[in-house]
């Protein structure tokens, strides 16, 4: 063999094997991180507090499932905080934080999650949701298993989290009140806080959601209300409307409900929200208007009106806050709970300040 051919062999097979060397050095430093990294987790005590709605059928069952869960799954450093009447989601977990909780985990309704939330936004502290409730519409939009607890649990314990934004609706002419009433859903003013307030909770327990349809029916001839609204859109401009007629006024965070789309462009991580301002004519027949504009967004996914509409208007605006001065007194809800009356309201977004376990496919 040519002395030159045999040094270029030397050289390749010298190289070749430092190469070699250096890749097997590599992955032993990979695996001895990976080791390290792994170590670190098992030791990684994470402190789970579970605010837990007793008032929700199978509370007590579902808590001693819950426990035997995270029995199984190694979870020994957890805590159960009870929610009362005068001890709302909001309140027990600023308490879950005090204790040290590292994520604070909602056992009920949408009730129990929003007042969780309220406390948890901007902390940084994970929020996970087993939802026992009727509706359980957060969830459902967050893609949360809501009919199997097994699964719900697993979400709430892995590490998959988002960062989504969270309203607030504060009452203005009610300084006595310390901060503002949070939402993740839709909170509203007029015939949509109306219905949700005459809706027979022992009803809801039986048909879940449909139970609104009997408040609505019951609020279908009220009066219209009568203000003035002003917008606040993304780039700092304000654009007012005085002399506004309505038959109900929505800000929504999600706007997806069972069955039906109310806001098709609503999105809980755009940082806006979605504003809709609805009113009808003609009695029953502006009603049976808006229902076809409802179910026409639904097929379409587009914040449009049917065309066929004559009796009914649907006014969709997106913004980062608005406020509303009525005329005269008129009730207000988030997420489907009533808080009063009022004639001054602010909706405000907090923009991805809310971190919460979502399953990975999310």
């Amino acid at each position: 063999m040519p002395r030159p051919v045999f040094i270029i062999i030397v050289i390749i097979a010298a190289v070749a094997a430092v190469a070699a060397l250096a890749l097997i050095g590599v992955r032993a430093r990979r695996r001895r991180k990976l080791a390290t990294v792994l170590v670190k987790r098992n030791n990684d005590k994470v402190k789970y507090i579970f605010i837990i709605n007793p008032s929700k059928p199978q509370a007590a069952e579902q808590r001693v499932y819950i426990k035997q869960f995270c029995e199984q799954h190694g979870f020994k450093d957890i805590e159960f905080i009870e929610t009362r009447l005068d001890k709302d989601g909001r309140a027990c977990a600023l308490e879950a934080l005090e204790r040290g909780a590292d994520v604070v985990v909602a056992v009920g309704g949408d009730g129990t999650v929003r007042t969780a939330a309220s406390a948890l936004s901007g902390t940084g502290h994970a929020l996970g949701i087993v939802p026992i409730g009727t509706g359980n519409l957060f969830a459902r939009n967050m893609g949360i298993p809501v009919d199997d607890i097994d699964a719900a649990l697993t979400v709430a314990t892995s590490h998959g989290s988002r960062n989504v934004d969270m309203g607030r609706l504060r009452i203005l002419d009610r300084p006595e009140e310390d901060h503002g009433h949070a939402f993740l859903i839709i909170a509203g003013v007029g015939f949509d806080a109306a219905m949700v307030d005459d809706t027979n909770p022992e009803l809801k327990k039986n048909i879940s959601w449909m139970a609104y349809f009997v408040g609505a029916v019951k609020n279908l001839f009220t009066p219209k209300y009568r203000g003035t609204m002003t917008i606040t859109s993304a780039d700092g401009s304000t654009h007012s409307t005085k002399d506004l007629t309505f038959r109900t006024f929505m800000a929504g965070n999600c706007g997806q409900i069972p069955v039906f789309s109310l806001m098709p462009l609503a999105s809980w991580d755009d940082g806006i929200l979605d504003f809709e301002v609805i009113d009808t004519s003609g009695g029953i027949i502006g009603w049976a208007n808006l229902f076809g504009d409802v179910v026409h967004q639904t097929i379409t996914g587009k914040a449009e009106q049917n065309p066929l509409s004559t009796n009914s208007t649907v006014d969709q605006i997106q913004g980062v806050s608005a406020e509303l001065t009525l005329e005269k007194p008129a009730l207000v809800q988030v997420d489907g709970d009533t808080l009063g009356e009022t004639k001054h309201i602010r909706f405000d977004v907090e923009k991805r300040a809310l971190c919460v376990r979502v399953p990975e496919q999310s």
